[in-house]
């Protein structure tokens, strides 16, 4: 798989890698004089924040630029109809980047935006999701209005997803480029040799942005950066069950599986906290693994250490759905077995790790206060 990988490598990818590279360089810079690229104290106080000094989120901004940058690079053939996605696709990115620069745009908003880019480019494209792969549902997925529902939940729902899974250094990018680079082996096996490209120019971009947020976070993807690749990623993968009939609606589920994982979980949470879906918590896999290797691993005040070292610990994780979605793209049922299984993986896992960390807390405590109280003796 990884010699497949590096042979649909070719200069288009590798410009854009160093166009995103540079934009991100750039931003870097800048941010240490412009404060108003940095997002302000209000990113620091947030409940759901994982670092702790002021950092530029504009990491979206360098993948977009890359995304543009690389038009030229599009076969002729499909140019027309990817310049309008992208400028579809743009509007959820101008929100989104409206919210980076700390302009306070609520989580509804950024659905609602998503929402608006996803019906652009189903009325520009005349595109949706062709089936489920699932019996009785896909005999009604021929009448527009159920496909259009569908369409929506998908491409919104995994958007967000990659929004809530932003939250330490190279989790999201990671998530991206293999998801993108699965949906190119995909894509190559089914002779779709258009997304082949397109894919690997994404993943491309994500790597440029990527060599300066892990491990040492010079700069953040932000919600424009998170939103855009959930967005590209899904209407990717729409395009692909367009295009080779084989293809298998569960083997794309398995490409994109962990931010949609993660994004289900918190909201079964929030619903039995009877909090609203939206509201931000921290409680998502990344920050438990996080906050129990401060407490009982590292210890507080190592959170530089601890925060790029969640995402390798998570990595297997991240990685394994979307290799699995490859071997079985063809094959529906694999597929629809593996979804299952990694779902049952993910919620076992995190149901034993949350237990685990209240334990650690609780322990931390009863050792801080004895370690208080004798120095007070």
């Amino acid at each position: 798989m990884l010699y497949k990988t590096l042979a649909l490598i070719d200069w288009h990818a590798a410009s854009i890698a160093l166009i995103a590279f540079v934009v991100s360089a750039m931003i870097v810079v800048l941010g240490r004089y412009i404060p108003l690229l940095s997002g302000g104290q209000s990113s620091l106080s947030a409940v759901q924040a994982m670092h702790i000094k002021l950092t530029p989120r504009l990491g979206g901004l360098a993948i977009f630029a890359a995304l543009l940058a690389g038009l030229p690079f599009t076969p002729p053939t499909i140019t027309d109809r990817y310049t309008l996605f992208i400028m579809s696709a743009s509007f959820l990115f101008a929100v989104g980047l409206a919210e980076d620069l700390g302009l306070g745009v609520s989580p509804r908003k950024r659905l609602i935006a998503a929402a608006i880019s996803s019906v652009l480019v189903m009325s520009l494209l005349d595109v949706w999701l062709p089936r489920a792969d699932v019996p009785l549902l896909d005999d009604w997925m021929a009448h527009w209005a159920v496909a259009v529902t569908l369409t929506l939940l998908v491409t919104v729902g995994v958007a967000t997803g990659f929004n809530l899974i932003d939250g330490v250094n190279g989790l999201a990018a990671l998530t991206a480029i293999v998801a993108a680079v699965a949906l190119a082996l995909i894509a190559d096996a089914a002779g779709y040799t258009v997304m082949v490209h397109l894919s690997m120019m994404l993943a491309a971009a994500v790597l440029g942005f990527m060599v300066l947020n892990y491990p040492f976070g010079f700069i953040f993807l932000g919600d424009a950066g998170a939103y855009m690749l959930g967005f590209v990623l899904s209407w990717f993968a729409i395009a692909v069950l367009n295009n080779a009939p084989e293809a298998s609606t569960w083997a794309m589920l398995l490409v994109v599986f962990w931010p949609v994982a993660d994004t289900a979980l918190a909201i079964w949470r929030r619903s039995q906290s009877r909090r609203p879906a939206m509201a931000p918590d921290r409680l998502h896999f990344h920050q438990l693994v996080m906050r129990a290797l401060e407490i009982h691993f590292l210890g507080r005040g190592h959170r530089q250490i601890a925060n790029p070292l969640t995402t390798l610990i998570l990595s297997p994780l991240v990685v394994a759905p979307p290799m699995v979605g490859v071997l079985f793209w063809d094959q529906p049922r694999m597929a629809f077995i593996s979804v299952l299984f990694f779902a049952v993986l993910f919620g076992v896992t995190y149901n034993v790790a949350k237990p685990a960390l209240k334990l650690l807390s609780r322990s931390f405590r009863a050792a801080k206060s004895t370690k208080e109280s004798g120095g007070r003796r």
